[in-house]
């Protein structure tokens, strides 16, 4: 059956502007880091990236190494976009980035030009495209000048292989650098997409105000903390949970039992607010007025459509955020 996006999916998202861009988003946008890669069931992903679309998400958010393996997340796209998605093109947003390792040998990762510009011809490639939405240099790249790196995300702009440039992971004093570059070029950097949750608080430190004063939109991912901002570590460790994963590192036992009495009462707190723990650590990163989106991913509908619940609910009292602090600074 031809896929056929629901007509009310413009009906209940909220869309907020980048910055001091031309460009919206919606205030929730899908990831595609896992749970969409050739290792994954295909037609589940399928069903996700539909159901996201007919509530309004139009952002899909990708990059060259997300599956796994790496690229495949792009190669599903790619297929879903040939069979269900290319009437929608002018309604999509599409991002795809790079700077993590790729390929073997010298020039396979980080943000050189030839790399750069070389992955962006891959990935469009393998997603079937003639231009991305916005095209990211996914990390900062300490031995290969600022300039060389920022000059590619302008070539490709100026080449049509992108609309709009991005960076992700740059600290405040490397996100005020990379700004002027571009800004010098004539190519704005557009977005930067930084960790944030009440677990990680880092971009609190500096970084939203320098994307306020440059302009810059922000458009958050792991939201909920690789998963320990949901219901699923409230009694333990499950097996098969990201925790117990070595070659995610980023995650482990140790991290997750030194949380849990903060996610504990975080979650008597959500549900105070009538939320899940999810949908409200959802709802708190949206309260900063410097972000404009925040990445979620999903590995069903069901877990897809909880989380956008987050978006009945997304104020708080002064004093639901002060119970937060105190919880978060305990």
């Amino acid at each position: 059956m031809p896929y056929l996006a629901s007509e009310t999916r413009y009906s209940s998202m909220p869309y907020n502007r980048l910055g001091r861009s031309g460009l919206k988003l919606p205030a929730i946008s899908l990831g595609w880091w896992y749970n969409f890669g050739s290792v994954d069931v295909f037609e589940n992903s399928r069903a996700i990236a539909h159901r996201a679309f007919d509530m309004g998400i139009t952002h899909f958010d990708l990059a060259n190494n997300y599956g796994p393996p790496p690229g495949s997340a792009e190669e599903n796209f790619g297929m879903l976009f040939k069979q269900d998605f290319h009437p929608y093109r002018d309604e999509l947003v599409v991002s795809t980035k790079a700077g993590y390792d790729m390929w073997p040998g010298p020039y396979g990762e980080w943000g050189s030009r030839k790399y750069l510009l070389s992955s962006l011809e891959a990935s469009l490639r393998r997603m079937g495209l003639e231009y991305v939405d916005i095209f990211y240099s996914h990390r900062f790249d300490p031995e290969t000048p600022l300039e060389e790196t920022m000059g590619a995300l302008d070539s490709a702009v100026r080449q049509g292989k992108a609309i709009y440039a991005g960076i992700s992971n740059y600290n405040p004093e490397q996100t005020r650098r990379a700004a002027q570059i571009l800004k010098d070029l004539g190519t704005p950097c557009l977005i930067h997409q930084a960790r944030y949750s009440m677990l990680d608080r880092w971009v609190e430190g500096g970084l939203l105000d320098v994307l306020t004063e440059e302009g810059i939109g922000c458009i958050v991912f792991s939201p909920l903390a690789q998963g320990q901002l949901t219901d699923r570590y409230l009694n333990g460790i499950p097996a098969g949970a990201r925790a117990t994963k070595t070659e995610r590192v980023w995650l482990t036992p140790d991290t997750v039992k030194k949380n849990l009495p903060k996610i504990q009462m975080l979650n008597e707190l959500a549900k105070k607010r009538g939320q899940s723990l999810a949908q409200m650590a959802i709802a708190w990163v949206l309260r900063q007025p410097a972000v404009t989106s925040a990445l979620i991913g999903a590995s069903s509908v069901k877990q897809l459509e909880d989380n956008l619940a987050a978006l009945t609910t997304l104020k708080f009292s002064q004093d639901e955020l002060d119970r937060i602090e105190t919880v978060l600074k305990g």
